[in-house]
């Protein structure tokens, strides 16, 4: 996280177009065949996508190839054929793509939802360490995208994944149509960083119940309100369970990136990558205790984007869970006016008395 918030990546061609005899292109059948369709659990060589049936929607997983040649992973909810853009979400430093299934249950009632896991977090292929980096991961989300066949969508980015998009701003701003910066912004507060290095990397202890307390000795300044079952539900959807115990759910280099940090140097800024979504909705859910995105760096964002869409959750810190009814309605709300959904057509004996009835009216005028 302490690079450069628009750190280069690779170079990434931009999306195929179809070829002269009206199908697909070479370049996105290529993609089309790293993304293969099956039930959950088959193994497959290049990827895998399958069902579970407990949720209150339907609810997928897939593997996609990086250009590198990892298997990636992610998440999808809802009806691939429903209209309007998808959403897609990005995780954090270390998180995965579990932070964002309360909220992608909510809005996968009308849209389909994307969410990833970065190379080495969830169940992500571990990388080079010098890959760990905003731009390379930028590419990831652009090949993903390419092989899921989706050209343009929505996105949400908490934390990192809010640097990325910040990438995808100046180097493919046809894919973003809307977006949502959950508590990270063009400046970051080095306090916030210092805080995350003080942990990231660390032995997780033996038990549950030890991991929850030192979890919530990390984190508790930024989620004060959290109960005994909050805290219990945050380190589960934190860690992942290894043989009874917990584990941290992401490759321990990350650490590495964080070696050369010091809080005295002021990072770089993304003021540039903020101006480049001018021409697309823009939303900030803001953590009022953050110690990553201050009110400050919002102010200025408000200022450049009057029509800056501004959630402030009091309560919490970095980043918010989005767990809570609130600001799971206010992002949808949002969500839909940056592509608004689009009206069911009327069917049966009532649709065709309507038409009659237009057609007769515009013969009369």
């Amino acid at each position: 996280m302490p690079t450069a918030p628009c750190s280069g990546g690779p170079a990434v061609p931009g999306r195929a177009e179809t070829d002269s005899r009206g199908g697909r292109s070479a370049a996105s059948r290529r993609h089309e065949d790293a993304l293969t369709f099956g039930r959950r659990g088959e193994e497959n060589s290049m990827a895998t996508y399958g069902s579970e049936t407990g949720g209150k929607v339907p609810q997928s997983e897939f593997t996609y190839r990086s250009r590198d040649g990892l298997t990636l992973f992610g998440r999808a909810w809802g009806d691939p054929a429903a209209p309007g853009l998808p959403v897609v979400c990005l995780p954090g430093m270390t998180r995965n793509s579990k932070d964002f299934a309360p909220l992608a249950e909510h809005l996968a009632r009308t849209r389909r939802v994307i969410a990833l896991d970065l190379r080495g977090r969830g169940r992500s292929a571990y990388a080079a360490v010098a890959t760990y980096n905003p731009g390379t991961e930028a590419d990831d989300v652009v090949q993903a995208l390419a092989a899921l066949d989706i050209p343009r969508a929505l996105f949400i980015g908490t934390s990192r994944g809010g640097l990325v998009m910040f990438v995808l701003a100046m180097t493919h701003p046809n894919l973003i149509g809307g977006a949502v910066f959950n508590d990270i912004g063009p400046v970051i507060e080095s306090a916030g960083l210092a805080r995350i290095a003080s942990y990231i990397g660390k032995p997780v202890p033996a038990s549950w119940a030890d991991t929850v307390t030192r979890f919530k000795a990390e984190q508790g300044s930024q989620f004060p309100s959290l109960d005994a079952t909050g805290w219990g539900r945050f380190a589960r959807q934190v860690y992942r369970e290894e043989n009874g115990a917990p584990a941290i759910d992401y490759d321990p280099a990350l650490e590495v990136a964080f070696r050369t940090f010091d809080p005295r140097i002021p990072l770089p800024t993304a003021w540039p990558a903020f101006d480049a979504l001018a021409a697309v909705p823009v939303m900030v859910v803001h953590g009022g205790l953050s110690d990553i995105l201050s009110g400050a760096t919002v102010a200025e964002m408000q200022r450049r984007r009057p029509d800056l869409d501004l959630l402030t959750i009091p309560d919490e810190g970095h980043a918010p869970l989005l767990w809570d009814r609130i600001a799971q309605t206010r992002i949808a709300a949002f969500l839909d006016r940056a592509d608004p959904p689009a009206k069911p057509a009327v069917k049966g004996l009532l649709g065709r008395a309507i038409a009659f009835f237009a057609r007769l009216k515009f013969r009369l005028t």
